[in-house]
């Protein structure tokens, strides 16, 4: 895996963790009814960029 790849799943990684958070407390307070499945869909988005970018590294 190179620099730059390794790079940007480290940002992904972190972009995961904060969309966990966020994702948390829109269930507990479900104001806006889109926020759960946007969420879960930019979640599933970065894990996947995260596996292309393993598979294609090596």
């Amino acid at each position: 895996m190179d620099k730059k790849a390794r790079k940007r799943i480290d940002i992904l990684h972190v972009k995961i963790t904060k969309l966990k958070l966020l994702l948390v407390g829109a269930k507990k307070q479900p104001d806006d009814p889109a926020d759960v499945p946007r969420l879960e869909g930019e979640i599933a988005a970065a894990e996947h960029e995260i596996e292309r970018l393993k598979h294609s590294t090596t």
